[in-house]
């Protein structure tokens, strides 16, 4: 391991890749929470387009996503549920925010979730240590990740809903994340 690779236990500094990889995951979490900046509760709420997706929805399972790989890094294929007809209704349960729920919440919940991984990632031995990925239809057969590998997931889903979160808003009120 190179002296880029590695970190400080004392500072949990980061270089090199584990830096490139916080920096990218934290880009996309900003445009993302950029996205809902100013909006109500009600609006956040709001189903603009002919998709469920909802602002709110979206940012509960981006955070509730990075969470659940989050702990897959720590204890592996025992961080997801099994798949199952109950499973998938949860899963369906993460992109909806409840009347009980509130946008600064939410965001707080992401802001936890966030210094979570990005701990993990600052701090893990090797961004190698890798773990069976658990059954799922979605899931090849066998298929091992590395944290690094989920990582690169996590910064991806976050992008995507980023990018619906521009055009939910965009329809909302006419703003836009960028541009």
């Amino acid at each position: 391991m190179t002296t880029s690779q590695t970190t400080d236990p004392t500072t949990h500094a980061v270089t090199g890749e584990r830096a490139d990889l916080l920096e990218s995951l934290a880009k996309h979490r900003w445009f993302l929470a950029h996205t809902v900046r100013g909006l109500t509760d009600e609006q956040a709420r709001l189903r603009p387009t002919a998709s469920e997706l909802t602002l709110g929805g979206l940012l509960k399972h981006v955070t509730a996503t990075e969470r659940t790989w989050a702990d897959f890094i720590v204890t592996g294929p025992t961080a997801f549920p099994a798949f199952d007809e109950s499973s998938a209704e949860e899963w369906a349960e993460e992109f909806v925010m409840r009347p009980d729920e509130t946008l600064a919440g939410l965001l707080a919940d992401q802001t936890t979730v966030a210094q979570r991984t990005d701990e993990l990632v600052r701090t893990l031995p090797s961004l190698d240590v890798a773990h069976d990925l658990p059954p799922a239809p979605w899931f090849t057969p066998g298929a091992r990740w590395s944290a690094r590998r989920v990582v690169l997931h996590v910064i991806a889903e976050t992008a995507q809903h980023a990018g619906h979160a521009d055009v939910l808003r965009e329809t909302i009120d006419g703003q836009r994340s960028m541009g």
